[in-house]
């Protein structure tokens, strides 16, 4: 059993890093987005919806798959071609029947990515031969609704120039790919030419809707769609050009272009607003923008909020390919994560306690680089709080926290900044990876359904994990503070180590100020871990994506605060751990601690090391929340939870994509999402029911 896991967990690693691995061109595991299915589940889903039985042999019928199986089609008012159409794409053999092996390999070819491509080019390959010639083009073409609707002259020099002029010549793969691309934009011409009854270069705006809405659905967001026809009829234009017709469609075409001249115009300034002049003199540089695609820019913008400044937001609410320009791994992990919480499926104990592990020891690791970071500034921290004024002779030993950083170089060396530093990372390992394990593992209990977390739940969450940590915090402390203090009487007595200070303590004494730390960590906690989320939010992109610059900011930034406000009890807790030398103050307990200190020093004295705290604590949790994250995305393992936030962008289409049908595993959760885009990208626009004429038509 643990060396099956081991073997697991090693090849999860070997998975992220290529550990002593030959390196592959071709590595399909490597570049595997969609999870395949596993082929025991797989055989099973196919033995449960195949209905024939030839000897030992099942096989499924294509109503069994089509019908039964993906639901592509109504299974009362289907259309026969269409069906069959659909079922050759799997049924290689061309035998009507469906055999296991096509329908796994159908499932390979959907985890694809360019599964949408490969699946057209099975349905357009009637003969199966691997090429498509011009008859088979042609009859899928005329089966079309798009056809049916807007005539395609086949007898155009388009057809000549990729099938021959005698129609001979038979088209790859690869060609299809740009043949299907292509022939959108002869259609959309040939539409434009048919409309134009009159041959003076004009349609009228209806046509104009019916053309962009049939041919180019796929360019048109909800704003744009919903105001096709006023675009259309603005200036009292009445007509469309053809020259309009081109700019309209090679402006949604170039959105992403006329988005970075749009920040090129405004210094990079998401929140900047940009008049038409300020982007006609940026867009000079680029020729693939033409005056009149601006001048229909702002007639849009116009229509959104009756002004001619240009923003960020409405290139957003234009542009096609908002909400997508993440990368598709990371929308689809996205995307699986929303369905499992969706259809409620439950871990088991095993899986939770795995997750915990997981995070503990990253958790773990990422303490101790974050606290090996900032360790000198630390040091300096401590030395300052344990500063007091009046006593002995000379007793104040620093002015500042510069003044104390040289003297330690000056009298101790480079090491004596990291002075007591062993210690700290034997006990900051388990600190951080329990305080970031239970912070994780609470806003996983308080969250709400649908994913949200009220801010009394992360400050709860918060606090519970400031407050588990001070088992190990406590101890860690208390001999880190007496390390880092012994060098200032160095020389007047024994030399101090780890060992000796905890056998003078005793396992009681280790936990000496437990209370002040307590009221340190927890105000820490609460304050720190919701800030950050809320920072992260702020810092992330547009699609909620947070780069490692950004989270590094939000960390630090989540850090000042809730390291400034916890102060006077990391001021306490100090006094109450440093072993008082001859003539200085004792103290009994935190409250008499802070009585004294405030009698003796005054108030100011509570805040002593504030700065140097937040300039320890803010980059401290900077590096050891950055390290945490990137080391979860790196050695990323699916334990059924939740992703970290903006550790991956939200999908704005590709959940509403994925199946929801139990049965649909492997590639065949992007099955309907495959045939969609077949006819949103490709206008492969088959009719599903049994009179398309009469479908069309209404």
């Amino acid at each position: 059993m643990a060396a099956s896991i081991w073997e697991t967990f090693l090849a999860n690693v070997a998975g992220k890093w290529s550990f002593g691995r030959k390196v592959e061109c071709e590595s399909s595991k490597k570049n595997e987005v969609v999870k395949r299915a596993e082929p025991e589940k797989l055989r099973s889903i196919f033995l449960k919806y195949a209905s024939v039985t030839e000897g030992s042999e099942k096989y499924m019928t294509y109503s069994d798959f089509i019908l039964r199986y993906l639901g592509l089609l109504d299974g009362q008012t289907f259309n026969e071609y269409t069906l069959e159409l659909f079922g050759n794409s799997i049924d290689a053999s061309r035998d009507k029947k469906i055999s296991y092996t096509e329908f796994q390999a159908f499932e390979h070819m959907l985890s694809q990515p360019d599964a949408m491509y490969r699946v057209a080019f099975a349905i357009y390959d009637i003969n199966s031969s691997g090429y498509i010639n011009y008859h088979e083009f042609v009859d899928i073409v005329k089966h079309t609704t798009l056809h049916q609707r807007i005539p395609f002259n086949f007898e155009c020099e388009f057809m000549q120039l990729h099938f021959g002029k005698d129609k001979s010549r038979r088209i790859s793969y690869a060609e299809f790919t740009q043949l299907v691309h292509d022939f959108n934009e002869e259609h959309a011409l040939q539409a434009f030419q048919k409309f134009d009854t009159d041959s003076n270069g004009y349609i009228n705006a209806k046509d104009f809707e019916e053309i962009m809405t049939s041919l180019k659905s796929y360019l048109l967001t909800d704003f744009v769609k919903e105001n096709l026809v006023s675009i259309a009829v603005g200036d009292f234009h009445k007509k469309i050009s053809y020259a309009f017709f081109n700019a309209f469609i090679s402006l949604l075409n170039n959105m992403e272009l006329v988005k970075k001249i749009y920040l090129a115009a405004t210094t990079r300034d998401k929140g900047g607003a940009c008049s038409k002049e300020e982007l006609l003199y940026q867009s000079q540089e680029f020729p693939q923008i033409t005056p009149m695609e601006i001048d229909i820019l702002f007639q849009l913008v116009q229509l959104r909020h009756q002004t001619m400044r240009l923003t960020y937001q409405d290139l957003e609410d234009l542009s096609p390919m908002e909400g997508r320009e993440t990368p598709f791994s990371i929308q689809m992990q996205i995307a699986e994560e929303d369905l499992r919480l969706e259809q409620g499926a439950e871990r088991t104990v095993m899986l939770q306690v795995g997750e915990s592990a997981y995070r503990f020891g990253l958790g773990a690791l990422a303490g101790a680089t974050g606290a090996t970071a900032v360790y000198p500034i630390d040091l300096v921290k401590t030395r300052l709080q344990n500063q007091r004024s009046g006593g002995l002779v000379g007793e104040l030993m620093y002015k500042n926290s510069t003044d104390c950083f040289k003297k330690v170089i000056r009298h101790e060396g480079f090491r004596g900044l990291y002075r007591g530093l062993a210690p700290q990372l034997v006990g900051v390992a388990p600190e951080k990876a329990i305080k970031l394990t239970m912070n994780d593992l609470m806003r996983d209990k308080l969250c709400n359904p649908d994913g949200s977390l009220e801010l009394w739940a992360e400050c709860v969450a918060g606090g519970i994990a400031g407050a588990s940590q001070v088992m190990f915090t406590n101890p860690l402390e208390i001999v880190k503070i007496r390390l880092q203090v012994a060098g200032e009487i160095v020389g007047r007595g024994t030399k101090v180590s780890a060992i000796s200070v905890i056998k003078e303590l005793g396992f009681l004494g280790l936990y000496k100020g437990s209370r002040a730390c307590f009221l340190r960590d927890i105000p820490f906690s609460a304050i720190y871990f919701p800030a950050y989320a809320h920072f992260k939010k702020y810092y992330a992109d547009e699609n909620g994506y947070n780069s490692p610059g950004s989270l590094f900011c939000a960390a630090v930034c989540a850090g000042a605060p809730a390291a400034a406000i916890p102060t006077p009890a990391d001021v306490i807790k100090t006094r109450l751990q440093v072993a008082a030398r001859k003539g200085q103050t004792t103290y009994n307990g935190v409250i008499d601690c802070a009585r004294k200190i405030y009698r003796e020093e005054g108030f100011y004295a509570f805040w002593k090391g504030a700065p140097a705290r937040v300039f320890r604590s803010a980059p401290q949790f900077g590096v050891t929340l950055l390290t945490y994250e990137l080391l979860q995305r790196t050695f990323y393992y699916d334990f059924g939870g939740r992703r970290p936030e903006g550790s991956a962008a939200k999908p704005t289409h590709l959940q509403e994509q994925l199946s929801r049908n139990p049965d649909h595993i492997g590639g065949f959760r992007m099955a309907l999402a495959t045939f969609d885009g077949m006819e949103s990208k490709l206008g492969l626009c088959l009719p599903k029911f049994r009179n398309p004429i009469s479908e069309a038509s209404t």
